[in-house]
């Protein structure tokens, strides 16, 4: 009888990726080290002329194929991802002002901020322009969908729902052919550039109290979600956590919630999330939602106020907090994304002359957040899951009821 080959499975892939990276760029000379990052870099120039693409087709069809009540359920989700960003970052600073007065140095963040200037260069690139930015994506998916659930099976929408469901199964295609087989490099590319530029161990060696506390964050603000959807749904919690374990993982290493959505989806699968819905939740979350994002920002601008001797106080970190929760929809299509967007409105916490995008303190701020930015995408994406429970537990019960039977 024949022995069944086991295949290898995502997780223990990825997890292979981050040792050999790390060990890559603590080990390898630096010629070898470009040949994988500029391998890396290309897989991530093409990942994001994916992206908008696969937004497109399954927050489109996702839609599409709700059996009512499509625009009540969308605005279940928005309403959903809106509150838990905004209650994750309160909590986040009634933590960080309570905690990093403790420990905070004079000269940590310095150290860090000399670390960005090392990353490197890759052999070469290509330039590929995605066709539509994410926001235009997901706006165009929302129009496209709505219309398609309403009018499909009507006097029009039928041409064009087969379509986009034609379109979605070329996107499954390469999702699941080219991307999903690739992710191990791609994480293995950021870990080996991290470690040769020396910022995988410095804020390790430097601020790991506060990045300690950091992570911790994000992990109860994990535990709270699922244990939400758990109450809601009346799933297990712990086993909706044990199958995030392949989306945390993945996230870890690409810093991009945008680019962990095909793993996502399969965590949305294994939890017991219907097609229709995950493929509406999960795209739709992995722009909106940014609950992990939003822990780093306001313990990082938190930190940075205490260290320049910035006054920082709810009457500052709310508005913050709330702008902010509106600013980064869409925003993590690339690594760093979430900080980049939230630049323009540090001046909220530091004050204009400290809030200068172009100044040092807003350097180091971007310096201090790119170091956990992975920890708060895993974050986030893992939350997407929870909403992604959870709407489809109010969904079955309160907008599309099953028949009674006769």
């Amino acid at each position: 009888m024949e022995q069944t080959k086991r295949k290898l499975g995502l997780l223990p892939k990825l997890i292979i990726a981050i040792v050999i990276g790390i060990l890559f760029g603590q080990f390898l000379p630096v010629w070898f080290c470009r040949i994988v990052v500029t391998l890396s870099t290309i897989f991530s120039t093409f990942l994001s002329f994916v992206i908008p693409l696969m937004i497109l087709a399954y927050v489109t069809m996702g839609i599409a194929n709700l059996k009512s009540g499509a625009g009540r359920l969308l605005l279940v989700t928005v309403c959903l991802a809106y509150c838990s960003t905004l209650i994750a970052g309160s909590g986040s600073y009634f933590v960080a002002s309570t905690l990093f007065p403790s420990f905070m140095s004079a000269d940590a963040l310095e150290q860090i901020a000399a670390t960005a200037g090392n990353s490197l260069e890759t052999y070469f690139s290509l330039d590929i322009p995605p066709l539509f930015d994410t926001l235009s994506a997901v706006v165009l998916a929302f129009v496209l969908g709505l219309c398609l659930s309403t009018l499909r099976g009507k006097t029009i929408g039928d041409t064009l729902y087969n379509a986009m469901r034609d379109f979605s199964g070329i996107i499954d295609q390469v999702l699941h052919t080219a991307i999903i087989p690739l992710l191990p490099l791609y994480i293995c590319g950021t870990f080996t550039n991290m470690t040769k530029s020396g910022q995988t161990f410095a804020i390790l060696g430097i601020l790991w109290k506060v990045f300690l506390v950091v992570i911790l964050m994000h992990l109860v603000c994990i535990l709270l979600q699922f244990l939400a959807a758990g109450a809601v749904s009346g799933k297990n919690p712990f086993v909706l956590l044990k199958n995030q374990i392949p989306g945390y993982t993945t996230a870890l290493g690409t810093q991009s919630s945008a680019a962990t959505i095909p793993v996502n989806l399969q965590c949305a699968a294994a939890d017991g999330i219907s097609e229709e819905i995950r493929n509406f939740v999960v795209p739709l979350c992995a722009n909106i939602h940014m609950a992990g994002s939003m822990i780093t920002i306001t313990a990082c601008a938190t930190a940075v106020c205490l260290m320049n001797q910035i006054p920082v106080g709810l009457h500052t970190v709310v508005p913050f907090i709330m702008t902010l929760g509106v600013a980064m929809v869409a925003s993590p299509g690339a690594p760093g994304g979430s900080i980049m967007t939230a630049l323009p409105f540090l001046y909220m916490v530091f004050g204009p002359e400290a809030g200068d995008v172009n100044g040092p303190i807003c350097a180091i701020m971007v310096a201090l957040y790119i170091t956990q930015d992975s920890f708060g995408t895993a974050c986030n994406v893992s939350g997407d899951n929870a909403i992604g429970v959870i709407v489809e537990t109010i969904y079955r019960k309160f907008i599309h009821k099953a028949p009674k039977a006769a």
